[in-house]
């Protein structure tokens, strides 16, 4: 199984208070879950290249409030349908933070990324360590990890699994 906490790929930049809607807009949602119409359309009013050009592996780093707005459940699900493999910020909206948690996707707040980093720099993640790291230079930012509990999820691939694998809930997961 690979490591889902340890991501390496190509930077996207995004700035501050990036909404759910920016992510993935209501009309869009409104066809249901038609996993084409959503690719074409995830972060495409803030970077049109984005659904195209994002390869799997690929990581955001944004700025404060990613995720902001509604409680969208379904815009952290997108990020990972088009293979976005962490989100990287200096802050998160809560809800966003809990439903990324949720469907296992890898995020981490990092004070000072925002300007850490250039559209198309390689990076490298590692969750648990709270790092990152822009390949082949010295730039490198450290933070806090997520709580024992949050990175078990995000282990597991998201809440489902996780309660799958651990019907006893976090017996054996220190906080």
């Amino acid at each position: 199984m690979p490591d889902r906490l340890t991501v390496e790929g190509r930077c996207w930049t995004f700035g501050d208070h990036v909404p759910t809607d920016a992510i993935i807009p209501t009309h869009v949602l409104l066809h249901g879950q038609d996993h084409d119409l959503i690719r074409r359309h995830v972060l495409a009013s803030l970077n049109p290249a984005f659904p195209a050009e994002v390869q799997p592996g690929d990581i955001i780093c944004a700025g404060r409030n990613f995720g902001c707005s509604s409680g969208r459940a379904v815009a952290p699900k997108a990020l990972r349908l088009v293979g976005v493999g962490a989100v990287v910020a200096e802050s998160f909206a809560r809800t966003f933070y809990r439903n990324a948690f949720e469907v296992g996707l890898p995020i981490l707040e990092l004070p000072g990324i925002a300007g850490a980093v250039a559209d198309g720099d390689r990076a490298r993640v590692d969750v648990e360590r709270a790092t990152f790291e822009v390949v082949g230079t010295a730039v490198v930012r450290t933070g806090m990890p997520p709580p024992a509990f949050l990175l078990a999820m995000l282990k597991a691939g998201g809440l489902i699994p996780f309660v799958r694998a651990n019907p006893d809930g976090l017996t054996g997961v220190r906080a």
